[in-house]
């Protein structure tokens, strides 16, 4: 993850394709060293009936920053690394969340197999929205009905954009 003087240095491309976070609009703005960085500019379909953010939005954003965060510090290529699979999450929410919104996530501790992350939204002004703690499991492939496993969906290389 990189930083420059007014955070991170610009928006990149997810490791793992995850159609539920591509529909919510999450853009991916750090991911390295145990960090991970989100951002999403709030639209109406974000919304609950307050018009405030969905505290579903905001449990999301902490999930996948934590997730993303637990995965950074696996390997010398993080988007070559094994999957998670969240095993527990607890989030506390602090304020309405409105406008554009960070989601930081950090690895705190981890196992060969498992990893506890912690994580905050903020919103545009930096106030803290929410706080979530979370343990991650390492996977290589998800078990699922029968004896099928099921493959991390890695994400294609993003286009070279010429300079």
């Amino acid at each position: 993850m990189k930083a420059d003087e007014g955070g991170m240095s610009g928006r990149l491309h997810f490791p793992l394709r995850i159609p539920f976070v591509e529909q919510l609009g999450l853009e991916l703005w750090g991911f390295g060293d145990g960090k991970a960085e989100l951002r999403v500019d709030l639209a109406e379909v974000h919304l609950n009936s307050w018009q405030v953010a969905h505290g579903g939005v905001l449990m999301t954003m902490l999930d996948v920053a934590m997730a993303h965060a637990a995965r950074s510090h696996h390997s010398h290529d993080p988007a070559q690394g094994p999957g998670v699979a969240t095993i527990e999450m607890k989030t506390t929410f602090m304020r309405p969340a409105e406008g554009r919104l960070r989601a930081l996530g950090a690895l705190l501790h981890r196992t060969t197999t498992l990893a506890f992350c912690e994580g905050s939204v903020l919103d545009d002004g930096g106030r803290l929205c929410a706080h979530g703690t979370a343990t991650f499991k390492y996977l290589r492939a998800l078990p699922t009905q029968g004896r099928h496993a099921k493959a991390l969906q890695r994400a294609t290389p993003a286009p070279e954009t010429p300079t």
